[in-house]
């Protein structure tokens, strides 16, 4: 059997507040030639299919043509529900998918209605595990502490318990776990949004090791944890800490000893990120730049004083540049600019204020000429108060 592993599509997302819609279409449209081209038996996708509970309604018409395309191709979809997902949404007519080959995994008892292949030689059976709040899921699984860890384990136990008695029927059962959660040992990325607070989120990885493979998702880094426990990331970069990130898909090959092979397939991408740091004038003349016009761009500004209207001056030449921050060289640390929150802190007049919120608002200080019109101003409104 061959099996694709993938995760956390988050339809619907925006990057910077740039709707992606057409990168997650063009990513999905690969994932479905692939699915297509190497015969895949199953596609695993662990969780996060949408980027919130209630996703865009054109969102929800990509999910609906990619879940129609892959199905199209004769592979089975098994797919969990992460904690982006409303569950109760996602779970709508599985009972009907299911005679369609696609198999949504969003409750505890689902959980216990693994997809099994045939092949000729041996079973693969597929167990979802959902993403499950712990103090939404504690009672049902009979667990005294509201952790991840906790509701984690107890749900593997039932899971276990339900592979032993399929193993008791026969030939030979390839186990695959496929769940949403953080396994202890995995790196993360700015994307991805906290299960909990305190490291309360972290599942010991060993839970998993047991099974012949793991999918897991909701770290967006493509890696390999422990053994044949694997995340699949993201499809896309969903934030500039993925800029360096090699997106893709695990395939893995099954054979009646387990697991015979796991291969990366590599994604393309339909639009680059591209981290920039320099003085205004040289990022603008810089030759060697060349490939960052048509990216998303980061760009910190090395200059001693901030450029006026900086933004729309590195637009200029870098038109999609999202993010725009300020590290002055060759000036002192106690002469950098603080945060606008600091400087109001430690400011001595009203003088002081008035300009570090011009400064704050405008990205620039106010020249001379400038802050004499403020002296002027602030003074008369301290003469007018006087003779009231």
């Amino acid at each position: 059997m061959r099996l694709l592993h993938t995760s956390d599509w988050h339809l619907g997302r925006t990057f910077h507040g740039a709707w992606l819609l057409e990168s997650q279409r063009a990513v999905l449209q690969e994932i479905i030639d692939i699915t297509r081209e190497r015969s895949i038996d199953a596609v695993l996708i662990a969780g996060d299919i949408y980027d919130r509970a209630l996703p865009h309604v054109d969102a929800v018409k990509l999910c609906n043509w990619a879940l129609r395309e892959l199905a199209g191709t004769g592979a089975r979809i098994i797919m969990t529900s992460g904690n982006h997902d409303s569950a109760s949404r996602l779970n709508f007519g599985a009972d009907l998918l299911d005679a369609a080959g696609v198999h949504i995994i969003a409750d505890l008892e689902r959980m216990l209605q693994p997809a099994v292949l045939d092949a000729q030689d041996h079973r693969v059976a597929i167990y979802g595990i959902p993403y499950l709040e712990p103090r939404m899921v504690m009672d049902q699984l009979g667990v005294q502490k509201a952790t991840h860890q906790a509701v984690v384990a107890a749900a593997i136990t039932r899971v276990d318990e339900h592979l032993a008695q399929l193993r008791a029927e026969g030939s030979p059962v390839v186990s695959v776990s496929l769940a949403h959660l953080f396994a202890a040992g995995g790196v993360g990325s700015d994307s991805e949004r906290e299960l909990s607070t305190g490291n309360l989120d972290v599942v010991p990885v060993e839970l998993f090791e047991h099974f012949d493979y793991s999918a897991l998702g909701h770290l967006h880094g493509r890696q390999q944890v422990r053994g044949h426990v694997r995340y699949s990331g993201s499809p896309l970069a969903y934030s500039f800490s993925e800029a360096n990130h090699k997106k893709g898909v695990w395939i893995i090959e099954t054979g009646p000893q387990g697991i015979a092979g796991i291969e990366e397939v590599l994604l393309g991408v339909p639009k680059r990120l591209v981290i920039l740091r320099g003085e205004l004038q040289q990022l603008l003349d810089d030759p060697d730049l060349g490939y960052a016009v048509d990216a998303w761009c980061q760009v910190t500004l090395t200059d001693p004083e901030r450029p006026a209207e900086a933004m729309q001056a590195i637009r200029s030449r870098f038109p999609d540049t999202v993010v725009l921050n300020f590290d002055p060289q060759g000036v002192e640390d106690k002469e950098k600019p603080t945060s606008y929150a600091q400087r109001l802190a430690k400011a001595a007049s009203t003088e002081e204020v008035v300009q570090d919120f011009i400064e704050h608002v405008r990205e620039r200080a106010a020249d001379e000429a400038e802050r004499g019109i403020l002296q002027s101003v602030i003074q008369r409104t301290r003469e007018a108060q006087v003779s009231r």
